[in-house]
């Protein structure tokens, strides 16, 4: 029976002898297993240069082995997949070390790759018939050859001579990965290849973890460019930019009035800042317990040195270095610089794109961001600018090098946040109607807890206006002493006088947008103090109030541009045409439902020892809460004082009784509030009527009056229905006040978000509960890296494990039912300084711009997950590439040096997912094509114009589906990933298209305006096949390129066409006999048309 292969995943292979390096991720007092004889090293001997390199960069003493055992057993075959090549080592002896956490190492240089490969590493071999070998593969020591046992080979068979590896690939993509059975099993960030030979045969491996695949594709790729002279190279790495600079910030850290000079040290303190100078986030007493752990080391080896009496010279500097415990020698100061400021998961992507695996020059800095950060105009220069911002040594920022410490600053500084910063500013169309945007809109923003209790303030409304919001809620009651009151009426919340609510809000209305304010007032007052009203808002609000009356011929609203600084009054107006001083009208109150049921729960239903919150949560079932409906209500009548009713123009409210009656009879200044419950109930049951409403009309919803700890309902259950604008409880912090207060960061923060152009559009089909693409829109594949963490607190108000954190992060996406999922990393164990999570996550995403991806990094507790951080972005402000991303609090304010480090890509969905498979895949694609279809309507004469666009469309489609399929293929050839672009493929093949002597054996030159691939002599069967394939590829792009404008312009001619039936469809189909739903099927059938025509 096959091993579940995933199970072996987390492993960590047992160390062999003379390691001095614990297994990543590990911590305290560790078990280490040693082998007990040397493995085969291929008949290589050890050679005095390669003795002396692996003295010098041991840093602590090698651990002994033990001798070994004769009994050990070869393996029997089996039949079972996985084929187990540890179990060997498993009756060797074993001995027992108790090393501390502090003397692990991490990963910051090709010399510490090398070492690690030198001692070896547990990995699996990947065969084209889907089975899969546990074998133990280690460098030889004289770094000529990879080896590895056990094996049915002799040992000089069981090998690789490093001269004939062509290329090291990262990911699942050769062949062999591509074919395998166990392909969905095996992890991307773990698979590499060795691409070998003449022929290019490929090894393809998978290690247990990203970190040991890093360090090999990392440690190869050098040796593969330094050969022979490797050894060199890293001896001469010594005095490298990194520890030149290291040096010169410790001298200049020495007192210069003091006594003392370098080589006595620098004082504790002063250590601890300069490493907090370049991480910000380290934890002070961190550093400084390890400071005073390598001093009691080296007081312990000074000792034992004056003990074992060593020379005069020698033995002075022992004496005098014992006791200087307040003091930091530079070799100390390294060792810990290294050890809190090095993240190897950078130090891997550097070495990447470094031409000499050290740092990156001018032109390894423009590679990277143009593959990899999406950067379209860049050139040497750019990149010279952004080395002379971050590159932290003068030598570095002389000669244009970026070394480590200044790719991470470039990488943590906000130039790399997934946050595309040119959302910072408002940068959409804001010229389209008001009824297109949605508007960031508060709910009883008076209230700064909860509904019924909590008390009132001003700063409700001040804080509201500065995050943005553009629509606030207004309240009014008579007060007792002949001032209106704003406050909730049936509640105990205090009022606030009327008129300092108007002065809150004139002064603040315009601070953080100049787009149109919305007051929505609720008036209750009595016509006496109505008068009051009107005279505290034209005296305040003066000028800013709009009060022009609307055109009667417009079919839409003003534009946000058009109304800038300009306060809309949202309430209720006498009927059109009267003359008197006033006029009686329905009666608005949101807050009617909660007072009913508190009265009713406070005449006797109350329950002994209950409080009356309680009392109303219970006594509402959730049957009575969906049933419930404001309108059912007894609707109380008023008189409206009329100047008061002409002050409100644009935002009339009106009382909504069905969908049909709107569209024959509201007009587009009017407004229909709501009911939370009733909005869903018609988002559920007519999401397309509901879509349709909100093209000509603003809708407002407002939270459940029986929500009376104000808390809030998902934003996106009412955005994908079209509604503008959703009510939330701005006091109230969680997922939901996440969600808003990101979606709105999308525009500058002005409180205006255009809407999807699918629901903007006169005539298009969407419904907001589909579970399927949606018609018009090319849904897209996001893919999610999640690398890293950085500096993760403590979650707030945790005590049962001190200071430990183990963190996890999970994936959301917040959208259209259809792209609403989750997805979850490893908890990584007590680590939050550095966690390395190192997984990939993919989503298909439906409707791109109605679409949020959330970060949640939990704590891992067997009590229960705790919360450390969020940040929720909406994809259409993601910026591609490597990202640092700003963890926030459960408040929304931003944790200090807290971060996620992430890698995202989109990509088109066909281009997307499992790779094709050789042979027939295309051929399959083709037989298989799923061509859109358009639906007839029953009406015969719009059915056959529609008819015309049919083989247009399926020539579109194919046109289309032959460039990515071409383009798919050409990337597997070139070995890369399915997110690459093609600058990646091409970055790729230029690895290994050079002869032995380095001559170039494919050119590319330009062909009527077409690039070609030109070979430059004999080339093996693995080239000729990449050359056939971009020939295929390019031909496919020429053909787009060439034929998809005619096409285009006949599907809009025949759009044209099609909507000349637009406002004669009712009656083509009463000629029809088409009655009842069939009309509606038929109306949907032509807006699925026009939509699926406008798409192509």
């Amino acid at each position: 029976m096959a091993t579940p292969f995933m199970a072996e995943k987390n492993k960590v292979a047992p160390p062999v002898a003379g390691s001095r390096r614990a297994a990543p991720g590990g911590g305290g007092t560790s078990l280490e297993t040693h082998r007990g004889e040397p493995l085969s090293n291929g008949k290589c001997a050890v050679s005095d240069t390669v003795r002396r390199f692996q003295t010098d960069i041991c840093e602590s003493p090698t651990w002994e082995s033990s001798g070994s055992d004769s009994s050990a057993k070869t393996i029997p075959r089996r039949s079972s997949l996985i084929k187990d090549g540890s179990r060997a080592s498993r009756d060797r002896k074993k001995t027992v070390s108790f090393s501390s956490s502090l003397s692990e190492k991490k990963i910051s240089s090709a010399a510490d790759c090398i070492y690690t490969m030198v001692e070896g590493s547990e990995l699996k071999k990947i065969r084209t018939n889907s089975r899969v070998y546990q074998r133990y593969y280690l460098l030889d020591t004289g770094l000529q050859a990879l080896c590895w046992e056990p094996s049915k080979k002799e040992s000089d068979k069981a090998r690789i001579s490093l001269d004939s590896i062509r290329e090291v690939r990262t990911g699942r993509n050769t062949e062999t990965f591509r074919t395998s059975g166990v392909y969905e099993q095996i992890s991307e960030d773990c698979a590499f290849s060795i691409i070998y030979g003449e022929m290019y045969e490929s090894l393809d491996l998978v290690a247990n973890s990203a970190e040991v695949a890093n360090i090999w594709v990392t440690g190869l790729r050098y040796l593969m460019q330094y050969g022979k002279h490797a050894l060199d190279m890293l001896a001469s790495s010594q005095d490298s930019l990194r520890l030149i600079w290291l040096e010169q910030m410790f001298s200049s850290a020495v007192d210069p009035n003091g006594k003392e000079d370098a080589e006595e040290g620098i004082s504790l303190q002063a250590a601890i800042g300069l490493i907090q100078s370049v991480n910000p986030g380290v934890s002070g007493s961190k550093v400084e317990q390890r400071f005073k752990e390598l001093q009691r080391v080296r007081d312990r080896m000074c000792s034992l040195t004056l003990d074992n009496g060593a020379e005069d010279k020698e033995h002075k500097e022992n004496k005098r270095l014992i006791g200087k415990r307040e003091q930091v020698i530079k070799q100390e100061f390294i060792e810990v610089f290294h050890d809190f400021c090095t993240r190897p998961e950078i130090y891997f992507l550097l070495v990447q794109f470094s031409s000499n695996k050290e740092f990156l020059d001018t032109k390894d800095l423009m590679r990277f961001l143009e593959a990899e950060q999406g950067m379209t105009v860049v050139n040497e220069e750019t990149s010279l600018k952004l080395i002379q911002a971050h590159e932290p040594s003068e030598e570095g920022r002389q000669q244009g090098y970026l070394s480590l410490d200044g790719f991470t600053s470039y990488l943590t500084s906000p130039e790399c946040r997934l946050f595309d910063r040119e959302h910072d500013a408002v940068c959409q169309d804001m010229s389209q109607p008001l009824s297109h945007y949605y508007i960031c809109s508060s709910h009883n923003t008076y209230l700064i807890e909860d509904q019924i209790r909590g008390p009132s303030d001003i700063s409700g409304y001040i804080r509201a206006l500065k995050m943005g919001c553009r629509c606030v809620e207004v309240d009014v009651w008579d007060g007792s002493d002949g001032e209106p009151v704003v406050c909730t009426g049936h509640t105990l919340s205090p009022p606030l006088a009327f008129y300092s609510v108007l002065e809150a809000i004139e002064k603040c209305a315009f601070v953080a947008s100049d787009y149109p304010l919305i007051l929505c007032i609720e008036n209750h007052c009595s016509h006496q103090q109505q008068a009051v009203m009107y005279q505290h808002l034209t005296r305040i609000l003066g000028d800013k109030l709009y009060t022009e009356p609307p055109n009667q011929d417009d079919s839409y609203l003003p534009t946000p541009h058009a109304l800038r600084h300009r306060i809309l009054l949202k309430a209720q107006k006498l009927v059109p045409g009267t003359d008197d001083e006033d006029g009686e009208v329905s009666e608005e109150d949101e807050g009617a439902e909660m007072g009913q049921k508190l009265k009713a729960s406070n005449s006797g239903s109350a329950t002994p020892g209950g409080n009356e919150k309680d009392v109303v949560l219970k006594s509402t079932s959730p049957t009575a809460v969906i049933a419930s409906n404001p309108l059912h209500l007894h609707q109380n009548r008023f008189q409206l004082l009329k100047e008061l009713s002409d002050l409100v123009t644009l935002c009339r409210s009106v009382r909504f009784i069905d969908f049909s009656t709107s569209s024959k009879s509201q007009k587009t200044w009017e407004l229909c509030s709501f009911h939370e419950t009733l909005a869903l109930r018609l988002a559920t049951e007519s999401p397309g009527d509901f879509v349709n409403h909100n093209k000509h009309f603003l809708s407002r919803v407002y939270p459940s009056p029986m929500r009376i700890d104000s808390s809030n309902m998902n934003p996106q259950d009412l955005w994908k229905c079209g509604c503008q604008i959703v009510s939330m409880n701005f006091q109230t912090a969680g997922l939901m006040m996440d969600l808003n207060t990101a979606w709105f960061r999308q525009n500058g923060n002005c409180g205006y978000v255009l809407r999807p152009a699918i629901m903007r559009q006169e005539v298009s089909y969407f419904s907001a509960d589909t579970r399927d693409t949606v018609p018009g829109v090319s849904p897209q594949l996001l893919h999610v890296k999640v690398i890293s963490g950085q500096n993760l607190p403590k979650p707030r108000g945790s005590g049962a494990k001190g200071d430990v954190v183990d963190p996890y992060v999970y994936v959301e996406i917040h959208g259209i039912p259809v792209d609403c999922t989750e997805r979850r990393t490893r908890t990584v164990t007590q680590n939050g300084d550095n966690p390395i999570f190192d997984e990939s996550f993919e989503f298909q995403i439906n409707l791109p711009e109605l679409a949020m991806v959330r970060f949640v990094v939990l704590d891992d507790d067997f009590i229960g997950d705790e919360f450390i951080g969020q940040y929720t972005i909406p994809l259409e402000c993601i910026q591609p590439g490597y990202r640092h991303i700003p963890l926030q609090s459960l408040t929304g304010e931003e944790l200090p040096h807290a971060r996620l480090f992430v890698h995202v890509a989109l990509t088109n969905r066909r281009g997307g997912g499992k790779p094709h498979k050789r042979g027939l895949s295309v051929r399959k694609a083709r037989r298989g094509r799923d061509y859109t279809a358009l639906r007839d309507l029953g009406i015969r004469a719009v059915d056959d114009v529609f008819k015309m666009a049919a083989p247009l469309l399926r020539e579109a489609t194919d046109l289309k589906e032959n460039m990515q399929n071409a383009v798919a293929v050409f990337r597997e050839l070139c070995g890369v990933s399915a997110v690459s672009n093609l600058m990646q493929c091409v970055l790729a093949l230029g690895s290994r298209v050079s002869a032995p002597d380095g001559t170039p054996l494919l050119l590319f030159e330009l062909r009527d305006h077409y690039p070609t691939l030109e070979p430059q002599g004999p080339l093996p069967e693995v080239l000729r096949r990449v050359i056939s394939t971009y020939e295929t590829m390019v031909q496919a792009c020429r053909a787009v390129t060439e034929l998809s404008d005619g096409i285009n312009n006949r599907l809009q001619h025949i759009q044209a066409m099609a909507m000349e039936f637009h406002e004669k469809l009712q009656s083509l189909a009463a000629k029809e006999g088409l009655k009842g739903r069939k009309v509606t099927r038929a109306l949907e059938s032509f807006s699925w048309n026009i939509t699926i025509l406008k798409k192509q």
